[in-house]
């Protein structure tokens, strides 16, 4: 039995928007439909202030917040500090990776990924569903 909850409200930024409708539909394969969108980290962290998200899922590339600059802001930020934050990257080099687990990363994925992927992310920060 699932302790996911898959009606979860889940926040997908990324300034790219081909990139936004690829992650929604990976997460609607996955069952998960409860997905707002963001297209840069300023607005992003307007949304997590405003509404109770249970996982962001961020792109590190992105002008003029960076996903980087985003998770910085969200560890800071005292109602945010403990959201589980997975970053998409182009680049698997390791001081990214490293960079962003020293920033506090739940997870990251490296581009291009499929719905398996994401479900094997997704588990080691959520849990199995």
């Amino acid at each position: 039995m699932s302790t996911v909850d898959m009606g979860m409200p889940i926040l997908i930024v990324d300034d790219y928007k081909t990139m936004l409708r690829i992650i929604r539909n990976l997460l609607k394969q996955l069952g998960f439909n409860n997905v707002d969108e963001a297209t840069d980290g300023s607005a992003a962290l307007q949304k997590l202030r405003d509404k109770d998200y249970h996982l962001v899922i961020s792109d590190w590339n992105m002008e003029p917040m960076s996903g980087m600059q985003l998770l910085t802001e969200v560890r800071a930020d005292t109602k945010l500090k403990e959201l589980p934050f997975i970053m998409i990257t182009a680049e698997s080099k390791t001081e990214n990776v490293i960079a962003a687990k020293e920033a506090g990363v739940s997870n990251y994925i490296v581009k291009p990924f499929n719905a398996a992927t994401l479900k094997t992310k997704l588990s080691a920060v959520l849990g199995n569903f």
